[in-house]
């Protein structure tokens, strides 16, 4: 398959081109490309966008083989690039003419040959720019009308002129609707578009259109019919979050609140003034919804796909632009936008009995009042009660937590050092579970979110008994037999003495951030101990064998940890639910699952 790498070190898609050619052999739409159907549930994918390709389609002074080398590159690379959708943004051609679609009629077709789905709009140089979209029949409408996306599967209709039209397609496990407007809707044109909006309440608007932002004499603003785009039909629609347009050049972009007071992004991208009508460039919109941003870059599948050696200055110097108005990323925190019209559902609370797993020794839950009891779940006995390290107050229940928590509540440990200030949860001396050497392996888990300060060594859960107590010789005997703690660098210890080693064993995470959620979990298959933030295994675990856990038949700690048997601080942060069960467990069986 031809990729961005492949195409960077030889030609593959066109011929190195010194005169103005037809189509050639290389750049034909009759020659077969192959290109795999994106993955529209990853939540990285990417928007195609194609604008003004006027000067590729003007009588016989154009070329066809640079938006033919477009149109394969996104084929090929549907996969790779996880390209769910392409849109052009009008000006298809030079002067309206049917001969002009005829030309550039074979080139969309490749798209509609490899069910790739895409949607054209009309520019002024598409129609005759002095009518609206009740102008009725024109070569634009009859090349691309309605009818030639019919049988697409994202395509949703058009407006009774057909010059307006909409698709909705799937991209990150959710569907996005992208309006394809007219040049100059009518008040009709307008009307439809704000019914297509109200009839799909729930999904974000992508508005493609031809003209509506210009960037001529600095910062780029709305052009005077992007005034009445905006008026008419942006400001008053939450669900417009990203306007495309051609038209203008340079490049531009702008950013305005809209009447809910969130961000619109605004974004002009045209390349018909540059060498050779812009070269077939097109625009990729990289949408990471983990990462809430869209990235963006702008390439040119023609040159990249000339051979190297014959590429001449100027086509160098148009294989990527790289200026901040043509690669950029866009920072969305897409949940929190689209909230007010699509907010996701919080996952509701899960009884605790559900959660008790087989193996289960331990589960307790903070979403209740702080009280002098936290009842032990899994029905063993396992219960904590409160002990303060100061008269400065322990825990205080709250009603945060991790988004995928079991239980919906915390308690805050209000802890700290030097001296040790705040309180902690303890086992009572007759708990079953301070005799279990977990020698079948084990699962611990915690949802956790730090406080801000000095977390140096202060323990989230440890058993009281020190290496020594226990027989241990190696390492450090004064420390704990077991200790789930944190270092200064806010990196998570798992530091236990196993039952059959004499030696200290520890697992280390990355470093982790105060004031966000996570979940933490350590699982033991009786050989191993591996250590997971938020279901993903961290680097730095051992691979040396180890087997159970080391204990005196004390009581375990939750929210401090020990030294020497003595506790010299408390847990400052949030705890929330804590599991403890005698066997491995995958990461689909977690408490975030």
């Amino acid at each position: 398959m031809t990729t961005r790498r492949t195409l960077l070190q030889a030609g593959l898609l066109g011929a190195g081109l010194t005169q103005v050619p037809a189509l050639t052999a290389s750049a034909s739409p009759g020659t077969t490309v192959s290109g795999q159907a994106p993955d529209v549930n990853d939540p990285r994918f990417t928007l195609a966008v194609i604008p003004d390709t006027q000067y590729l389609f003007d009588q016989d002074r154009g070329d066809s083989a640079p938006l033919v080398a477009t149109m394969k590159y996104l084929i090929e690379n549907r996969r790779s690039e996880n390209i769910v959708f392409t849109a052009h943004l009008g000006d298809v051609v030079e002067n309206a003419l049917a001969s002009e679609f005829a030309q550039a009629d074979p080139v969309f077709r490749l798209l509609d040959n490899h069910r790739a789905p895409y949607s054209v709009l009309a520019g002024n140089h598409d129609i005759d720019s002095r009518t609206d979209d009740r102008r009725g029949d024109s070569p634009y409408l009859r090349t691309f009308g309605p009818r030639r996306f019919r049988r697409m599967t994202t395509y949703g209709g058009s407006s009774p002129g057909g010059y307006n039209s909409f698709h909705v397609f799937t991209g990150g496990g959710r569907q996005w609707l992208l309006l394809a407007m007219d040049w100059r809707p009518s008040d009709q044109g307008f009307a439809w578009a704000r019914k297509v909006i109200a009839d799909h309440p729930r999904l974000p608007v992508i508005l493609t259109t031809h003209d509506l932002v210009y960037a001529d004499a600095g910062p780029a603003e709305l052009s005077e019919h992007g005034k009445r785009i905006w008026a008419e039909l942006v400001d008053g629609n939450d669900q417009i979050f990203l306007t495309l347009n051609g038209h203008y050049w340079p490049s531009g972009r702008l950013t305005r609140r809209n009447a809910a007071g969130h961000d619109v992004h605004l974004h002009i991208t045209n390349y018909q003034d540059r060498y050779y009508g812009g070269g077939g460039m097109v625009r990729l919109y990289h949408f990471d919804l983990a990462r809430n941003v869209i990235d963006v870059e702008t390439i040119s599948p023609w040159v990249l796909g000339q051979p190297v050696g014959r590429r001449t200055a100027l086509e160098q110097g148009e294989i990527e632009l790289t200026d901040d108005v043509n690669r950029f990323s866009v920072p969305i925190d897409f949940e929190q936008r689209f909230s007010g019209f699509a907010p996701v559902p919080a996952r509701p609370a899960r009884p605790a009995a559900r959660l008790v797993v087989p193996g289960t020794v331990a589960y307790w839950r903070f979403d209740g009042s702080a009280s002098d009891r936290v009842v032990d779940h899994s029905g063993r006995g396992n219960h904590l009660t409160p002990v303060l390290l100061s008269s400065d107050g322990g825990p205080v229940a709250s009603s945060e937590h991790h988004p995928d928590q079991p239980g919906h509540g915390s308690w805050l440990f209000r802890g700290g050092k030097r001296p040790a200030r705040g309180g902690y949860l303890r086992t009572a001396d007759n708990a079953p579970l301070n005799r279990l050497a977990f020698e079948g392996g084990y699962t611990i888990e915690a949802f956790v979110k730090l406080a801000d300060g000095d977390h140096a060594w202060q323990g989230l859960l440890s058993r009281m008994g020190t290496g020594a107590n226990a027989g241990k010789t190696g390492g450090d005997p004064a420390e704990p037999v077991v200790n789930l703690g944190f270092s200064g660098g806010l990196q998570a210890q798992w530091a236990v003495f196993p039952a059959d080693r004499n030696d200290i064993w520890t697992n280390w995470s990355h470093e982790l951030r105060a004031n966000e959620w996570f979940h933490l979990a350590v699982v033991n298959d009786g050989r191993v101990s591996t250590m997971y933030v938020d279901s993903s295994p961290v680097l730095r675990n051992p691979a040396t064998r180890s087997n159970g856990l080391s204990t005196t038949g004390e009581h375990w700690l939750l929210g401090a940890n020990h030294y020497d048997r003595v506790v010299e601080q408390g847990f400052a942060g949030w705890i929330g639910d804590v599991r403890l069960v005698d066997r491995p467990l995958s990461p689909r069986e977690f408490l975030t699952a």
